[in-house]
């Protein structure tokens, strides 16, 4: 089959809210994916930030393959090992007081189970959240999220609770926070809105009035959590510790999952029947969830993802100050933003004539989120590639 007979297929029985590459991916390995016609292509994408060990790590398929025979789903009517195993592995990675977990199937559902759960403790009908961030595209995750253009056509559904404030402003912070206030929801890093890290002055301002207002401090990590920034959580960049923080993508390594952690005292919340989901904390994702934080352990990939997201944020910076055209490198880790302003697209063009993936957000910047396990030679072949562009 060619490209054209799938494209035929997704026109006729699709709905076309997608604009996709020209292209139809059959299977992948480590970094790299391959097309139906055997073109290999190196991902620097990594399904945006989720297939963290790559494609078909051996220690994740081994993992699925073994639960998928054994039990897929049961309800959380019952107990199963599988979520219980996995509740406990992350308690072994959060900084205390984050100890216990609740899952569910996305990010944007963590998110607005982090809403939920900060709107029943604090009794508060108020929430502040950034411009220009990003929480998911559920009703009220979309309500918390700072760009108009993933709004417009929903404003029927949107909570009025939401308030913005420019994000790393910890003045304009200071004026907005109350004790009407019942969360403040912020990322570590701005990934959609172009890579963006907050400042420290702003992470401490924002801790330091939710703890005096009894707000809580909601941090997304859903992009930056996992090691991806090089500390398994980027709150962690920041002397810092949420009360609730929302997980998926890398957690399941590409298994659908979603987490929220929080303190005992917050997650006593939530009580029977107060919050639900069928497919939550299912034995396979969870079992897919477990293999991956014993793998990123197993191989040191948050250490690597410092180390080497260092090395390469460097090299970056380099080749712009030497070639120009590129007005900023920033990021953490293996998240790593270069704002090239209008000629994104144009690279990101090149790049996939090349054999590269890259994806471009906030308009103007080229976003690098590739698997922890990418090859020195990998990154590279991106450096050179750019450094031809500009």
């Amino acid at each position: 089959m060619e490209i054209n007979d799938v494209k035929t297929l997704y026109s006729s029985y699709l709905f076309q809210n997608y604009g996709r590459e020209d292209i139809c991916l059959s299977h992948g390995d480590r970094e790299f994916l391959y097309d139906i016609n055997g073109k290999r292509y190196v991902d620097f994408v990594a399904g945006i930030a989720v297939n963290c060990l790559g494609h078909a790590h051996p220690a994740l398929v081994d993992a699925i393959t073994k639960q998928a025979k054994r039990m897929l789903h049961v309800s959380n009517l019952y107990y199963t090992m599988e979520q219980a195993d996995l509740g406990e592995a992350l308690a072994s990675i959060a900084p205390s007081p984050l100890a216990v977990s609740m899952f569910c199937n996305s990010g944007a559902e963590a998110n607005e189970a982090a809403l939920k759960l900060a709107a029943k403790h604090t009794k508060r009908t108020k929430f502040l959240a950034c411009l220009n961030s990003f929480h998911g595209r559920t009703a009220g995750a979309l309500a918390a999220t700072g760009q108009r253009k993933y709004q417009e056509g929903y404003e029927c559904l949107l909570s009025n609770a939401f308030e913005f404030v420019d994000f790393n402003d910890s003045e304009a912070m200071k004026a907005m926070v109350s004790k009407d206030t019942a969360a403040v929801v912020m990322e570590m890093v701005q990934g959609e809105g172009g890579v963006i890290p907050a400042s420290p002055e702003f992470v401490r301002t924002v801790r330091d009035l939710c703890h005096d207002t009894g707000a809580l401090m909601i941090v997304d990590e859903v992009q930056t959590g996992m090691g991806r920034t090089g500390k398994w959580f980027g709150f962690e960049h920041y002397g810092v510790v949420p009360d609730i923080i929302s997980l998926a993508k890398g957690l399941g390594g590409g298994m659908p999952i979603g987490a929220i952690v929080s303190t005992r005292e917050v997650a006593k919340t939530f009580t029977p029947g107060s919050h639900g989901t069928t497919f939550g904390g299912n034995p396979l994702a969870c079992a897919a969830g477990k293999a991956v934080i014993e793998t990123i352990k197993k191989e040191g990939l948050v250490e690597r993802s410092s180390e080497l997201g260092s090395r390469w944020k460097r090299s970056v910076q380099k080749i712009a100050d030497e070639k120009g055209g590129v007005k900023e490198v920033r990021g953490m880790g293996l998240m790593i933003g270069i704002e090239i302003g209008a000629r994104s697209k144009e690279f990101k063009e090149q790049c996939f004539k090349e054999g590269l993936l890259v994806n471009v957000a906030g308009g103007n910047s080229i976003r690098l989120v590739p698997p922890l396990i990418i090859s020195q030679g990998s990154v590279e072949l991106f450096n050179r590639t750019l450094g031809d562009f500009l």
